[in-house]
């Protein structure tokens, strides 16, 4: 695992880490890496991510109380299926490839587990997401590949999800 920088911290988020959400998801080549375009689809895209912090079900990374990274558990809101969450992630770009990432996953897989009782995370990405590594290193696996998934500058991508039974984690044993 990489160090860390120091000055890092993670916390609950809170409704003012949206301007950072927002800022992150519009420096140039980000929104590549998710489904919705700028403007009215990513405010709403923005009020969705954010809106679970009212559940403390979305933790955000900082370096010297800057934030740096957001990872938000999207909660069924069903019986049946509140077994499970999907999750979204994303890194502030200067920050990426420090091991924060990995690190903001880890500690929502265990808020998953511990405080919700989540037994299976699931999160969608484009194919070439650099967070595929990330995700095969914490025992995420490949459940499905939707080919054109998305048409982007006249050109289609796939969608990945992956899924990681928490249960079948050794860093979450025994938690």
């Amino acid at each position: 695992m990489k160090h860390l920088p120091d000055g890092y911290d993670i916390r609950y988020t809170v409704d003012e880490d949206l301007k950072a959400l927002r800022d992150w998801l519009l420096q140039p080549g980000m929104l590549h890496w998710f489904p919705m375009n700028s403007g009215t689809e990513l405010e709403a895209a923005l009020l969705g991510w954010i809106g679970f912090c009212r559940f403390q079900a979305s933790l955000t990374a900082s370096v010297e109380e800057e934030p740096c990274a957001i990872g938000t558990l999207y909660l069924m809101p069903y019986k049946k299926v509140a077994h499970e969450c999907l999750v979204k992630l994303i890194v502030a770009p200067k920050w990426q490839r420090c091991g924060i990432g990995s690190s903001v996953m880890r500690n929502l897989m265990h808020l998953a587990k511990k405080r919700f009782g989540i037994e299976i995370c699931y999160l969608e990405i484009v194919e070439g997401n650099p967070l595929e590594a990330i995700l095969q290193t914490l025992g995420f696996t490949l459940v499905a590949k939707q080919d054109m998934y998305f048409k982007e500058d006249g050109r289609y991508f796939a969608r990945l999800v992956y899924e990681c039974i928490l249960s079948e984690q050794p860093f979450l044993r025994g938690q």
